[in-house]
């Protein structure tokens, strides 16, 4: 019995850790969605940040060049489809994250915590009064009979208590199954959605395909290239103009306080997340690590990596 609690105290504490694993794959996003989280409560914040999904990430960049090239384009319209399926996909695989938290990890995470901790307990104690029983039977004769006697009683005390919690457990482990049958059953729910939802996208692309082959052919209409070069250059001119003064301005106006110029566009991926374009103007308000700052811009303030920023006047140490 001891060798079965050993190896299913063992098996309990891995599978913990490897469903988290195979639901949340990529070790930085938790590493990074941990540090999120622990800044939402040391803020007293009770809604915490969601896991990227992949499935999200990838929808959201499909949604944004689809919108970009338009529903006048067929590969755009297809873009955008494919894009709201994919956030549809990662919001039933938050469903199945919580799902499978409740009804699988929490429970195995109790059963670590309470009844096989107590086993454990029950089990060192047991170990601890046979060696006060095992030294002081090799010291019969030089010591009161009684103390012996105590040092057997308690012996066996704790052996039956042990052996007790150890059958006891063993005799219920039909509870592990049902916790086994949660997660399966809560995975077979996500394919099924995911199925649904990938049959229905397939459908509409197929008939996209049918309309755009069945339309009839546009004929090229070329345009004069001096009436071209001469809308580029009044448009390139008119925008640097009042582009640069723009940035003069703004760049000014931010002198006074810790601010930094952003040297690509930073998309969000959590909440919390700061998001802005390339050459940005963003006040700093605090440091998070040696990753992380913390900002504000056009009224909206949340964290950025620090290697998306120039610093202009850095925080005071």
């Amino acid at each position: 019995m001891e060798r079965k609690i050993e190896v299913t105290n063992k098996s309990v504490f891995e599978l913990i850790t490897k469903t988290t694993e195979y639901l949340q794959p990529n070790p930085a996003s938790r590493a990074k969605l941990g540090m999120l989280n622990t800044v939402s409560k040391i803020r007293g914040q009770v809604k915490t940040t969601g896991y990227p999904q992949t499935e999200g990430l990838l929808g959201d960049c499909m949604l944004r060049y689809g919108r970009e090239l338009g529903e006048e384009s067929t590969f755009g319209a297809a873009l955008v489809d494919i894009g709201e399926a994919m956030k549809q996909m990662a919001d039933i695989k938050d469903a199945l994250d919580i799902n499978v938290k409740q009804n699988f990890i929490d429970p195995f995470q109790t059963l670590q915590d309470k009844d096989l901790k107590e086993i454990v307990h029950h089990l060192k104690k047991l170990e601890g009064r046979r060696l006060d029983f095992d030294y002081k039977k090799k010291r019969q004769g030089k010591i009161p009979d009684e103390e012996i006697k105590q040092a057997v009683e308690k012996f066996e005390e704790s052996k039956e208590l042990a052996e007790r919690s150890m059958f006891n457990f063993l005799e219920n482990d039909v509870e592990q199954v049902s916790q086994l049958s949660a997660l399966i059953e809560a995975a077979l729910d996500y394919h099924r959605q995911s199925l649904e939802i990938l049959e229905e996208l397939n459908s509409k692309i197929q008939n996209r395909i049918s309309t755009a082959s069945s339309r009839p052919k546009k004929e090229f209409k070329p345009k004069s290239i001096m009436s071209s070069l001469e809308t580029s250059e009044n448009t390139q001119h008119n925008g640097l103009s009042h582009t640069s003064s723009v940035k003069t301005t703004e760049i000014e106006s931010h002198m006074d306080q810790p601010c930094c110029r952003s040297l690509y566009d930073f998309e969000p991926e959590n909440e919390g997340e700061l998001g802005f374009k390339e050459g940005d103007i963003i006040i700093l308000t605090n440091q998070i690590d040696e990753n992380w700052y913390e900002g504000m811009i056009n009224g909206e303030s949340g964290f950025f990596p620090i290697n998306y920023v120039e610093v202009l006047v850095p925080l005071p140490q």
